[in-house]
């Protein structure tokens, strides 16, 4: 067994247990649900086992029979338990009582989708904070609330470092492991995605290597807003025959279950209106490393400038769109700690881009850019002080986030702070 690394979502999980009967975890495979929630539980059905799921199958019912807090671990393999535990916050609304974990969405739903009675959490990869990577200066909880906070703080913690955990996963199972083992893990992974998790949701898989090259290329597209054609031409694999629109889709829905596609939503604001927002989604992963793995990358060739071959890059460093990809991980973890939204800005003709955009529930936001760099220049904060002049008040801050080792606030109020300086 290895040392339980404590994660942002345990404040979330015990506040909501306290008053709430019931709580759905959910989130990739791998992602920690299982020893996030036996911290809390008295009794646990694994249903993942077989001989366990069918005992359950069998009278769904007898879940109810046992001391509570109860698990319901991986629920989806019954999809019953969940309108049973529904049933019975009904008839007993007392806190407590249920904790649910899923690594995907059924697709035949339950009967009920649980509003009011079941309440969803969703769980990522672990942060940088939660890493232990350093000890963060700088709460994006504290910038959330309206403080005009000093920013200060320094870090040892370089470039090389941030690769290496790019590609050392976010998943805690795997944090223990040495480069080989941890790229067998990462590949048996993918190979599990492609010869079940796909069958299992009812879409068996008739050409896997199709479906690898569509991750792949979707992999390279990680930061971009590259249209799902484009990554459908890319997925050819050297042969000129791109996979059909009919295939294609099956495989968005289904990763989508599998929370393994984490597309960062295009920022809508509501309390002020920028002419010509574009829309489309911000592609992402739900870990990195994945990223990384599936284009058979590691931290030397990343560091070395090695490139992929797929047109969605423009020019543009795979390993900054993997290190943004990393910040975004960490930012949403802190932000769903202060129940605010993630999403990204881009104007239709591209002239405006802000990488992310947390938004409280008032409409009020921060905006961050993301760079592959330890120094920030004037360039650099152009759209940050472009949204600034857009927004006025309902910027409550303002944020680079890169590579350096210092945390300051420029002249122009714009916060500078190390990726790894950055906790909720």
């Amino acid at each position: 067994m290895h040392e339980y690394l404590p994660r942002v979502v345990d404040a979330e999980l015990d506040e909501l247990l306290d008053e709430l009967p019931a709580i759905a975890l959910e989130g990739p495979r791998g992602v920690g649900k299982t020893e996030t929630a036996l911290r809390r539980a008295r009794s646990v059905f694994r249903l993942d086992d077989a001989a366990r799921r069918a005992v359950v199958e069998a009278d769904v019912t007898q879940v109810l029979r046992s001391e509570r807090p109860i698990l319901l671990d991986e629920w989806q393999r019954v999809p019953g338990t969940w309108d049973v535990v529904r049933r019975a916050v009904d008839e007993d609304s007392s806190p407590g009582q249920f904790l649910l974990t899923g690594s995907a969405t059924p697709l035949t739903p339950p009967t009920h989708s649980g509003a009011g009675r079941i309440v969803t959490v969703r769980m990522r990869p672990m942060s940088l904070h939660e890493r232990r990577v350093e000890n963060p200066t700088v709460s994006l909880g504290a910038m959330l609330s309206g403080s005009h906070l000093e920013i200060e703080g320094e870090t040892s913690v370089d470039l090389a470092t941030y690769t290496h955990e790019i590609v050392a996963s976010g998943f805690p199972g795997l944090r223990h492991l040495s480069a080989r083992a941890l790229r067998a893990q990462l590949d048996g992974y993918v190979r599990r995605i492609v010869d079940h998790d796909f069958e299992e949701l009812g879409r068996p898989v008739r050409r896997p290597a199709t479906l690898r090259r569509w991750m792949t290329a979707y992999a390279a597209a990680t930061g971009t807003t590259t249209t799902f054609e484009t990554i459908r031409s890319a997925a050819t694999g050297g042969q000129g025959n791109k996979p059909a629109k009919t295939t294609v889709l099956p495989y968005r829905d289904i990763l989508d279950r599998l929370w393994i596609i984490d597309p960062v939503p295009a920022w809508l604001p509501t309390r002020s209106a920028i002419a010509r927002l574009a829309r489309p989604p911000k592609h992402n992963l739900a870990d990195p490393a994945l990223a990384a793995r599936l284009l058979g990358l590691g931290a030397d060739a990343l560091l070395g400038g090695e490139s992929v071959t797929f047109p969605m890059q423009r020019g543009r460093t795979l390993l900054g769109n993997l290190f943004e990809s990393l910040v975004t991980l960490s930012v949403r973890v802190f932000a769903r700690e202060s129940e605010a939204r993630v999403g990204h800005l881009r104007t239709k003709e591209g002239r405006r881009e802000v990488d992310l955009i947390v938004e409280r529930s008032d409409g009020r936001v921060i905006g961050i850019e993301v760079k592959l760099g330890r120094e920030v220049g004037d360039r650099d904060v152009r759209h940050l002080l472009w949204l600034k002049e857009q927004l006025g008040p309902a910027l409550l801050d303002s944020m680079v986030i890169h590579t350096g080792p210092n945390a300051f606030r420029r002249p122009d109020g714009v916060a500078v702070v190390p990726a790894a300086l950055l906790g909720p």
